[in-house]
């Protein structure tokens, strides 16, 4: 444990944030609006840096309509699902709108609770001392680079779909996606597009929903049914999963034992939220395969002894959080990702929040408002708080 540098080397802070993304964005204005001071810390030089550097055909795949954060709805001038830019674009204009300015390259080395129940963090250059401490890094912030035999020895490139940028780069390759979550599914339909040849490795079961039933986007059908069991939601949902989407086995796919609903809550699993992909493997332009047993010089042997050529292998294969690096004692108490963020915390020392950890079945986005509001809510309702107040 490092000692505490002198007092006067000391910012001291009522409330201090990590992260500048929507969470960390959401919480400042929240806290805000409640008229309590704060400071953001951002490891890079901008509000929302991981959508600015996500490839180019993404676009959220829950609507606006439920993917604004508090105090700030889309524009009306912005489609039903909004694009990267626009994306990059909504955050800045909302740290604008709530005069948000982070401190910029600060990158947080270590945060613990000190006796007197404060707490102590550490940035590349600076030291910080804080009543509350808000966590809003999210889950998604280090890319899992999983690795198997042979890959040092395959003549083609293997990126992660962090660096992935556009299908464009790809043109007339034989291109390989690792894994069908939303990222992977897109960059196939990018691929596509852009003139590839692309395939899908699927190691494991998933459940595949569609974006929109008869036009209701399906993000909305799970908030009508938040409050239902989750095997009766999936019972209701399977009709229209069966005819918009219908049985992939045949096509490699295979369906968990779980349902959608039951997987979130159980697992803290999405499941792949259909935006044209299927379609394209119905049509056999993507063609999908298990799990990768091993590299060849020019190319991958599948789990069931296939052996398939590729130019390219994109690893759409998640992040991980590197929260437990630097917050001490957080495998304690890192929130569980299939609890809703209130009842999730519950556990967590008096002054530590959390917010984007939760996985949830009516949309990430939208759980970050609701989570940052009852952060703010309960920093205002802490003595020190009150105390500053009155």
């Amino acid at each position: 444990m490092s000692p505490l540098p002198p007092s006067d080397r000391i910012r001291h802070d009522a409330t201090l944030i990590i992260g500048a993304g929507p969470a960390g964005l959401a919480v400042a204005a929240s806290l805000r609006q409640q008229g309590l001071p704060f400071t953001l810390l951002e490891q890079s030089g901008h509000v929302g840096d991981s959508w600015r550097r996500h490839y180019e055909r993404l676009h959220l795949h829950t609507d606006k309509a439920h993917s604004a954060l508090p105090f700030q709805p889309w524009p009306a001038s912005a489609p039903r699902y909004p694009s990267r830019q626009q994306v990059v674009d909504y955050l800045q204009a909302y740290a604008d709108a709530f005069e948000i300015h982070p401190r910029f390259h600060q990158t947080v080395q270590q945060a613990r609770r000190l006796p007197d129940g404060s707490w102590a963090v550490t940035t590349s250059d600076a030291h910080y001392r804080a009543h509350h401490l808000v966590v809003a890094t999210g889950i998604n912030h280090e890319p899992h680079r999983p690795r198997w035999p042979g890959q040092d020895g395959f003549s083609g490139p293997v990126v992660h779909s962090a660096e992935y940028r556009s299908g464009a780069a790809y043109a007339g390759q034989r291109v390989l996606v690792v894994g069908l979550g939303n990222s992977g599914g897109e960059i196939a339909i990018d691929l596509w597009e852009q003139g590839a040849q692309p395939a899908l490795a699927v190691r494991s079961p998933v459940n595949v929903i569609p974006r929109e039933v008869m036009g209701t986007p399906f993000l909305t059908v799970g908030i009508l049914q938040q409050g239902l069991p989750a095997g009766l939601a999936d019972a209701l949902n399977a009709p229209a999963t069966r005819l918009l989407v219908g049985d992939l086995t045949r096509y490699g796919l295979r369906r968990p034992s779980l349902g959608p609903v039951a997987q979130i809550r159980q697992e803290g699993k999405v499941p792949f939220i259909d935006i044209g992909t299927v379609g394209l493997i119905k049509r056999g332009l993507v063609t999908v395969h298990p799990g990768i047993e091993r590299f060849t010089r020019d190319g991958v042997i599948f789990t069931d002894g296939q052996n398939q050529r590729f130019d390219a292998v994109v690893l759409a294969t998640g992040y991980r959080s590197r929260v437990g690096e630097w917050l001490e004692g957080a495998a304690g108490f890192l929130p569980d990702k299939t609890v809703p963020g209130a009842q999730g915390q519950a556990q967590l020392p008096a002054g530590l929040h959390l917010c984007g950890f939760y996985v949830s079945p009516t949309g990430m986005l939208r759980e970050i408002g609701i989570e940052a509001t009852q952060i703010a809510q309960a920093i205002a309702r802490s003595p020190m708080a009150r105390a500053a107040q009155a």
